[in-house]
C-alpha cells in the first residue's frame, strides 16, 4: 500500500520531491520550485481560486488553503464535487485523530484513481504544511482538470498546450510555446476568449506593450461572462521573470473546460453545415434544371405553332422568303437549343448521381418537365419541322406551276383577243348587198375561209378555258381577273359563232345570184388559212414557256424541237406553193388585162403576211435552240450538284454509322483507368467535332440544291435531314458516354472505390451483358449479383431492383450497378446522425430556437434551416421552438423515417 504518512521531519526539512506515475510526466511536481516566494504566492492564489470555483457548487469556500483543509472535511467535499462520486462518511470529531482519518480517506480516494503520491502524508496536511498542501492540490488539479485533456493523440500537458496553440494560431503577437513566459503579455488569454466569444473582446485594440491592461481585461471578462474565477493577479505575472507554470496551467485548464462544450457544438455545426451545403447545392442544381427545362419547353412551345402555320403566300418571292427564314432557323436558332437539350440531360444525370451519393431521394422534376417530356416535345418539334419543310416545297412547286399557267393563260388570251379584234364588225357588215356576183362569191368563199379559221381557233379557246379552270382549282391568288377575262373571251366566242352563222346564211341567199368567183383566190385562201394557222401555232409553241426538273425532261423537249425543225423544209414547200398560187393570179390578171381592185377577196392573209410570219418562225427557231441549250446546261449543273451532294453524303452517312457503332463498343469495352477512359473519350469527341466541316460542307451543298429548286436525288439514299439527325445523335451519344464516365469517377471518389474494384465491376457486368448493349434484363442481373457474392431471395432481389430500376423499365445500366455496389459497401451520413448533431446544438432539447441556429451555424445556412423548419408542437414546446427532427428526416426522404 502507498505510504501517505511520511514523517513531519522529512516534510519540514524539504524531504523528497512529490511525484506522480512516471508514465504521466506532466503530473510531476518539483517541490523545490516552491522555494521561490513569488511562485508560491501565485500558486496559493491560483489553487485557492480553483478550489473555490468547485466548492461554491456545494455552497462553501476556503480562505486559507493550508488551514481550511486541515480537518479533511472540505478536502473530501472538494473531491466529491469535482468527481461527482460519494466518499466515505467523514468523522465529525475535533480531535487530531479524526482529522487525520478524514485526510487519509481523501488520499485513499485519490490513490483509487490511479494517482501515486510519495512523501505526502495526512499528518502534514493536518499540521498545515503549506508546501505539502499545495503539492496535494496540484496533484488533484492534474488528475481531475488536466490529465483527461486529449487533442490529436496527445494528452495532459502536451494536449492542453496543443489546444492553446491551435486556438491562438490566427492571432497576431501570440506564440504559445509553454505555460510561463508565453502568457506574460496577456494576449494569449484574450485570444482564447476572442476565439470562442468574439463579441466579448475587441482584440484589435489590445497592445503587446501593455500587459497589465491585457491581463486584467482577460481576467475580468472570464470572471464576468465565462464564470471562470480570477485565479491570479496581473501584477504578479508581469513582475515575475518567469510566471509559475502550474498556476498558468491551472487557470488555462479552466478555459479548456469552459469551452469544451463549444468544441462539441462546433463539431455538430460542421456536420450540419456539410449536410446543408450538399442540400443547398442540390437544390441549386434542381432550380437550374427546372429553369433550363422551362426555357427549352417554352421555346419549343413558341416554335411549333410557327412551324405548323400553313398560311399560303401569293407569290413565289414571298414563299422563297419563308424558305429562307426556315433555313435561318435551322442554321442559327436550332443548334444552340440542341446543345441546351444535351446539357439538360447531362445536368439531370449528374444531379441524380450526386443525390444517390449523398443518400438523398431521386430528383423528380415538376410535372411536364421530365427528360421524357422534353424528348417528346423535341420529337414533336422535329415532326413539325419536317412537315413545314415538305409543305413549303410543295407550295413552291404549286406557285411555280401557277406562275407558268398564268403566263400561258395571258399569252394565249392576248393572241386570241388580237385575232378576234374587229371580227364582230367584219361579220356584221352588209357589203354583200351592193356587191357584184363575183364579189358575192368572193365574200362567200371568204366567209368559208373565216369559218375554217374560226374552227381552227376553237382549240385555243378550249385551252384558255381549261387553263382558267386549273388556276381556279390551284387557288391562284388573281383568279377573279382570270375568270373575268376568260368569261369575256367565251362570251365573245359565242357571239362570233352566232354572227358567223348569220352571215353565212345571208351570203348563201345571195350566192344564187352571184356565181362568179376566182378559183385561184379561193384555192389560195383555203391553203393559206391552215398554213397561216400552223405558223401562228408554231410561233406560239416556239415562244411557249417550259419548266423541267431533270436532264431527261429537257432532252425530251430538245428531241421534240428537233422533230419540229425537220418539218420545216416541207412547210417551206407549202409556203412556196401558196405563194405560187398568188403569183398565178397576178400572171392571169396581167395576161388578161384584168385590173385587181384589191386583195384576195377570200382571205385577209396576204403573201407578205405569210412571208413575215415565216421569217418570224425562222428567227424563233434559233432562239428556241438557245433557250433549250441554256436549260440543258442548267439541268446539267443541277445534276452536278446532285452528284456532289451524293458523293459527300455517301461518305458522311456510313462514317456517322461507323462512329455510332464504335461508341457503342467503347462504352462496353472500356480499358484503363476511368481518367484514361475520360481522356480517350474526350479525344474521340474532339476527333468527331473536327469532322464538323464535312457536315458544314454538306449543309452548303444542300442549300445550293434547295436554291436551285432540286427536289430529288437519284444518286443517294441519304437526305440532309437524315444526316442532321444522325450527327446530332452522334454528338449526344458521345456526350452522354463522357457524362457516364464522369459520374463513375464521382461515384468512385465519393465512395472510395478502387480502380481495381471498378475494373472488376465492369468485367463482371460485361460478362453478363450478353447483347453488348450496356444494360441487361432482370435474369442476367440476378445472375450477376449471385456471381459477385450476393445471396438473394425473392424479397431481397425485389428490394435491389427497386433501387437500381426505380422506373420498372426492366433494364439495369452499368451506372446503376456500380451505384448499388458502392451503396452496399460504403457508409454515408444518415438522418439519425443529423438529428444527433442538432440535439447537441440544442443542449439535449427536443427542439431548437432560431437564436441557437444563428449562433452555431453560418448565417446563410442558419436562415436556410429557420425558413424550412416547422414549429415544434411537443409537450415541452416553447415560443419560437423549431422541429429539427422532422427537418432532418425530410433531408433524406421518407426512406429514413
Amino acid at each position: 500500500m502507498v505510504d501517505y504518512h511520511a514523517s513531519n521531519s522529512q516534510a519540514s526539512s524539504g524531504g523528497p520531491a512529490v511525484y506522480m506515475d512516471p508514465r504521466e510526466q506532466e503530473n510531476d511536481w518539483d517541490r523545490d520550485l516552491l522555494l521561490d516566494p513569488a511562485w508560491e504566492k501565485q500558486q496559493r492564489k491560483t489553487f485557492t481560486a480553483w478550489c473555490n470555483s468547485h466548492l461554491r457548487k456545494a455552497g462553501t469556500q476556503i480562505e486559507n488553503i493550508e488551514e481550511d483543509f486541515r480537518d479533511g472535511l472540505k478536502l473530501m467535499l472538494l473531491l466529491e464535487v469535482i468527481s461527482g462520486e460519494r466518499l466515505p462518511k467523514p468523522e465529525r470529531g475535533k480531535m487530531r485523530v479524526h482529522k487525520i482519518n478524514n485526510v487519509n480517506k481523501a488520499l485513499d480516494y485519490i490513490a483509487s484513481k490511479g494517482v501515486k503520491l510519495v512523501s505526502i502524508g495526512a499528518e502534514e496536511i493536518v499540521d498545515g504544511n503549506a508546501k505539502m498542501t499545495l503539492g496535494m492540490i496540484w496533484t488533484i488539479i492534474l488528475r481531475f482538470a488536466i490529465q483527461d485533456i486529449s487533442v490529436e493523440e496527445t494528452s495532459a500537458k502536451e494536449g492542453l498546450l496543443l489546444w492553446c496553440q491551435r486556438k491562438t494560431a490566427p492571432y497576431k503577437n501570440v506564440n504559445v510555446q509553454n505555460f510561463h513566459i508565453s502568457w506574460k503579455d496577456g494576449l494569449a488569454f484574450n485570444a482564447l476568449i476572442h476565439r470562442h466569444r468574439p463579441e466579448l473582446i475587441d482584440y484589435d485594440k489590445l497592445r503587446k506593450d501593455d500587459p497589465l491592461t491585457n491581463l486584467n481585461n482577460a481576467f475580468e471578462v472570464a470572471e464576468k461572462y465565462l464564470d471562470i474565477p480570477k485565479m491570479m493577479d496581473a501584477e504578479d505575472i508581469v513582475n515575475t521573470a518567469r510566471p509559475d507554470e502550474k498556476a498558468i496551467m491551472t487557470y488555462v485548464s479552466s478555459f479548456y473546460h469552459a469551452f469544451s462544450g463549444a468544441q462539441k457544438a462546433e463539431t455538430a455545426a460542421n456536420r450540419i453545415c456539410k449536410v446543408l451545403a450538399v442540400n443547398q447545392e442540390n437544390e441549386h442544381l434542381m432550380e437550374d434544371y427546372e429553369k433550363l427545362a422551362s426555357d427549352l419547353l417554352e421555346w419549343i412551345r413558341r416554335t411549333i405553332p410557327w412551324l405548323e402555320n400553313r398560311a399560303p403566300e401569293k407569290t413565289m418571292a414571298e414563299m422563297q422568303q419563308k424558305l429562307e427564314d426556315f433555313r435561318g432557323y435551322r442554321r442559327v436558332h436550332k443548334p444552340p437549343k440542341v446543345q441546351e437539350k444535351c446539357q439538360l440531360e447531362i445536368n439531370f444525370n449528374t444531379l441524380q448521381t450526386k443525390l444517390r451519393l449523398s443518400n438523398r431521394p431521386a430528383f423528380m422534376p415538376s410535372e411536364g418537365r421530365m427528360v421524357s417530356d422534353i424528348n417528346g416535345s423535341w420529337h414533336n418539334l422535329e415532326g413539325a419541322e419536317k412537315g413545314y419543310e415538305e409543305w413549303m416545297l410543295n407550295e413552291i412547286r404549286r406557285l411555280e406551276r401557277l406562275d407558268h399557267l398564268a403566263e400561258k393563260f395571258r399569252q394565249k388570251a392576248t393572241i386570241h383577243e388580237s385575232w378576234t379584234d374587229g371580227k364582230e364588225a367584219m361579220l356584221t357588215q352588209k357589203d354583200y348587198e351592193t356587191a357584184s356576183l363575183s364579189e358575192v362569191k368572193a365574200l362567200l368563199r371568204k366567209h368559208e375561209a373565216f369559218e375554217s379559221d374560226l374552227a381552227a381557233h376553237q382549240d385555243r379557246v378550249e385551252q384558255i378555258a381549261a387553263i382558267a379552270q386549273e388556276l381556279n382549282e390551284l387557288d391562284y391568288y388573281d383568279s377573279p381577273s382570270v375568270n373575268a377575262r376568260c368569261q369575256k373571251i367565251c362570251e365573245q366566242w359565242d357571239a362570233l359563232g352566232s354572227l358567223t352563222q348569220s352571215r353565212r346564211e345571208s351570203l348563201e341567199r345571195t350566192e344564187k345570184q352571184l356565181e362568179s368567183i376566182d378559183e385561184l383566190y379561193l384555192e389560195y385562201a383555203k391553203r393559206a388559212a391552215p398554213f397561216n394557222n400552223w405558223m401562228e401555232g408554231a410561233m406560239e409553241d416556239l415562244q411557249d414557256m417550259f419548266i423541267v426538273h431533270n436532264i431527261e425532261e429537257i432532252q425530251g423537249l430538245i428531241t421534240a424541237h428537233e422533230q419540229f425543225k425537220s418539218t420545216l423544209p416541207e412547210a417551206n414547200k407549202e409556203r412556196e406553193a401558196i405563194q405560187a398560187i398568188q403569183a398565178e393570179v397576178q400572171k392571169i390578171a396581167q395576161y388578161n388585162g384584168i385590173k385587181l381592185s384589191g386583195g384576195n377577196p377570200y382571205t385577209t392573209i396576204t403573201p407578205k403576211s405569210i412571208d413575215d410570219k415565216w421569217h418570224k418562225v425562222e428567227q424563233l427557231v434559233p432562239q428556241r435552240d438557245r433557250a433549250l441549250q441554256e436549260e440543258l446546261a442548267k439541268q446539267q449543273s443541277n445534276d452536278h450538284l446532285r452528284r456532289k451532294f451524293a458523293n459527300q453524303a455517301n461518305i458522311v452517312g456510313p462514317w456517322i454509322q461507323t462512329k455510332m457503332e464504335e461508341i457503342g463498343r467503347i462504352s462496353i469495352e472500356m480499358n484503363g483507368t476511368l481518367e484514361d477512359q475520360l481522356v480517350n473519350l474526350r479525344e474521340y469527341e474532339q476527333s468527331i467535332i473536327e469532322y464538323k466541316p464535312n457536315i458544314d460542307q454538306l449543309e452548303g451543298d444542300h442549300q445550293l440544291i434547295q436554291e436551285a429548286l432540286i427536289f430529288d436525288n437519284k444518286y443517294t439514299a441519304y437526305t440532309m435531314e437524315h444526316l442532321r439527325v444522325g450527327w446530332e445523335q452522334l454528338l449526344t451519344t458521345i456526350a452522354r458516354t463522357i457524362n457516364e464516365i464522369e459520374n463513375q469517377i464521382l461515384t468512385r471518389d465519393a465512395k472510395g472505390i478502387s480502380q481495381e474494384q471498378l475494373h472488376e465491376y465492369r468485367t463482371s457486368f460485361n460478362h453478363f451483358d450478353k447483347k453488348r448493349t450496356g444494360q441487361m434484363d432482370m435474369d442476367n442481373y440476378r445472375a450477376l449479383l449471385v456471381a459477385t457474392g450476393n445471396s438473394l431471395g425473392d424479397a431481397e432481389f425485389a428490394r435491389i431492383m427497386g433501387i437500381v430500376d426505380p422506373n420498372n423499365s426492366g433494364a439495369v445500366t452499368f451506372q446503376a450497378f456500380i451505384d448499388f455496389m458502392s451503396r452496399e459497401t460504403t457508409d454515408t451520413d444518415t438522418a439519425d446522425q443529423v438529428i444527433a448533431s442538432f440535439k447537441i446544438l440544442a443542449a439535449d432539447k427536443n427542439f431548437i430556437t432560431a437564436e441557437e441556429l444563428r449562433r452555431e451555424l453560418p448565417p446563410d445556412q442558419a436562415e436556410y434551416c429557420i425558413a424550412r423548419m416547422a414549429p415544434y408542437s411537443g409537450p415541452d414546446a416553447k415560443p419560437g421552438a423549431l422541429d429539427y427532427m422532422s427537418f432532418s428526416t425530410a433531408l433524406y426522404g421518407e426512406s429514413d423515417l
